[in-house]
C-alpha cells in the first residue's frame, strides 16, 4: 500500500541531517537557527540591561521635569543632555548585543586525534602494567609542542576536550567548554567569552558605559548646584530636594569605578598587545612579548583591521550521529588501541593457566618470538626422554676435570626411588599444564613451553 502524499514531507524531514549547532558539544545557547550564539550564563544579560536602562530612564525623567522650570538656555541644555544620554544608551546596548550574541572565535573541534599528534607518550615514565587488573599502559598525546611566532618560540597545548593543538593565544573556557582564539576572559556581565571576534565590541561597550556614567554623574551634580544657586540652599538641603540627582550620583560613583577601571586596564592591554589571560598568566613585559608591535599598530590591530570570519559554520549540515560518535572529553588521558592490540572479548575473560599458574591477560597477546627453543631445550622435550640431573651433571663436567669417584658418589646418593619421584612430579606437572591449556591462544604456546621447562628444572633441583 503506497503511503499518503502527506506523509512524504514528514519522512524527508526525519531523515534530514541536523545542523552543526544542534550537535555542538559546547555549552553555548543558539538562537535563530544558529545565527545568534550566547554563553551558558546569558541570563545575566537581563541584569546588565536593567543596570543600564534604569539610570537612563531616571535621568530622562528628571531632565523633562526641569524643562518647565528653567529658562530658554537651560531648556536647550537639558534637551541636548537627554538626547546625548539616549544615543549613548542605544550605542551601549548595541555593543552589548554585538559582544554577547556573536561567535567570539570558537576553535573547531576534532572528532579524532589530529595527524600531528602521532607522537605518543606513555602515561608513566616506565611501561608498567597493572597485573591485578590486566590492563595495558594508557597512552597520552604530547601535551605541548613548539610554534614560531614573530621569531619567538611559544608553546601550544593539546586540548584533550577539543582533541587538537590550540592555536597560539588560544585557551579553553571551562564555562563555555570551547577553545577560543585570542582568549581574553569570560565575562559574566555579558554572558559570553571575550575573544578575537568580539573583543572590539566588548571594549566599546565598556568605554561607552564609562562615558555614560561620567556624563550622568556630571549632570546630576549640575542639577544639585543649580538648586543651591537658585534657592540659596545648602548642599545637604539641595540633595534632599534633588532626590533623583542624589540617587544617580551615588549609583554612577560606584559603577564608574568598575567600568572606568576596566576601560583604563584594557587601554593598557591594547597598547601592549596583550590579553587579560596573558597578562595574569605570563606577565609579558616589553622585551619578551612575541605579539607586541608599535603603539599605533597595536591599536590599529584592534579597531581598524577586519574581523576574521568565524571558524565554524554552525548552520552547516552534519551527518546523522557523526559528531555524537566522535566528540568526547577524555580529561585524564586518551587510551589508544590499535587493531592488533585488541583482544577478543570472549578470550579476555578466560583464565589461562600454565604450570598451574594464572597468566595475566596482558601477557596473552605478547609476541614471544625472541624466546625460541634452544638446542638443549629441544633435546629435553623430544619424546619421553628424561635426562636426570645427576647423569647430566656428570656428563657435562667430565671435560672439566670431574673425577669418576665424584660421579659415582653422586649417583649413589640419588637412589632409584628418588629418581622415580622426580619423574612422577615431572609427569604430573606436564599433565596439569596440558589439561589447563585445552584452548591455546595463538602465540601463547611458546610461552607455555618455556614456563613448563622452568618448572621442571626447579622441581628437579
Amino acid at each position: 500500500m503506497k503511503p499518503e502524499p502527506e506523509d512524504e514531507p514528514t519522512q524527508k524531514l526525519e531523515t534530514k541531517p541536523r545542523r552543526l549547532y544542534q550537535a555542538w558539544k559546547g555549552n553555548n545557547i543558539f538562537l535563530c537557527g544558529g545565527r545568534l550564539i550566547f554563553g551558558p550564563d546569558a541570563a545575566s544579560l537581563l541584569l546588565t540591561t536593567f543596570l543600564i536602562i534604569s539610570p537612563t530612564i531616571i535621568f530622562c525623567y528628571q531632565m523633562k521635569s526641569k524643562l518647565h522650570q528653567s529658562n530658554t538656555g537651560q531648556q536647550h541644555m537639558h534637551r541636548a543632555a537627554v538626547l546625548i544620554v539616549i544615543i549613548t544608551t542605544i550605542m551601549d546596548m548595541v555593543f552589548l548585543f554585538m559582544t554577547s550574541a556573536r561567535d567570539p572565535g570558537i576553535v573547531p573541534r576534532n572528532t579524532r586525534a589530529p595527524p600531528e599528534a602521532d607522537d605518543l607518550l606513555l602515561g608513566s615514565s616506565t611501561p608498567s602494567m597493572d597485573w591485578s587488573g590486566g590492563t595495558t599502559p594508557r597512552m597520552r598525546f604530547r601535551r605541548t609542542k613548539d610554534a614560531i611566532v614573530n621569531g619567538f618560540t611559544v608553546k601550544v597545548k593539546f586540548c584533550e576536550t577539543c582533541l587538537r593543538y590550540r592555536p597560539p593565544r588560544s585557551s579553553h573556557c571551562s564555562i563555555c567548554n570551547n577553545c577560543v582564539h585570542k582568549f581574553d576572559h569570560h565575562c559574566p556581565w555579558v554572558g559570553q567569552c571575550i575573544g578575537l571576534r568580539n573583543y572590539r565590541y566588548f571594549f566599546l561597550f565598556v568605554a561607552t558605559s564609562t562615558f555614560l556614567c561620567i556624563f550622568v554623574f556630571v549632570f546630576a551634580w549640575l542639577s544639585v548646584y543649580s538648586q543651591m544657586v537658585d534657592n540659596g540652599d545648602s548642599i545637604w538641603l539641595a540633595l534632599r530636594k534633588e532626590a533623583y540627582s542624589f540617587a544617580l550620583i551615588i549609583y554612577t560613583s560606584i559603577v564608574v569605578w568598575f567600568v572606568g577601571g576596566l576601560t583604563v586596564f584594557h587601554l593598557y592591554l591594547i597598547g601592549t598587545n596583550q590579553t587579560t589571560y596573558e597578562n595574569f598568566r605570563y606577565r609579558y613585559d616589553k622585551n619578551d612579548n612575541p605579539y607586541r608591535k608599535t603603539l599605533a599598530e597595536n591599536f590599529a590591530e584592534v579597531f581598524l583591521t577586519k574581523i576574521p570570519p568565524p571558524m565554524n559554520n554552525f548552520r552547516s549540515r552534519v551527518g546523522e550521529g557523526a559528531l555524537e560518535a566522535g566528540f568526547y572529553t577524555p580529561y585524564i588521558g586518551l587510551g589508544v588501541t590499535t587493531p592488533r592490540e585488541k583482544i577478543d572479548l570472549d578470550r579476555e575473560n578466560k583464565e589461562v593457566l600454565v604450570g598451574g599458574m594464572q597468566i595475566p591477560t596482558v601477557l596473552q597477546n605478547i609476541d614471544y618470538g625472541p624466546f625460541e627453543d634452544s638446542s638443549e631445550d629441544k633435546d629435553m622435550n623430544q619424546g619421553e626422554k628424561k635426562v636426570h640431573f645427576p647423569s647430566a651433571w656428570a656428563q657435562g663436567n667430565e671435560g672439566g676435570g670431574t673425577s669418576a669417584a665424584a660421579t659415582t658418589a653422586c649417583n649413589a646418593e640419588t637412589s632409584e626411588d628418588d629418581l622415580n619421584e622426580i619423574e612422577s612430579r615431572n609427569t604430573a606437572t606436564t599433565q596439569t599444564s596440558a589439561e589447563a591449556n585445552t584452548e591455546p591462544l595463538g602465540q601463547i604456546d611458546k610461552m607455555e613451553g618455556t614456563l613448563e621447562r622452568k618448572s621442571q628444572r626447579s622441581n628437579t633441583i
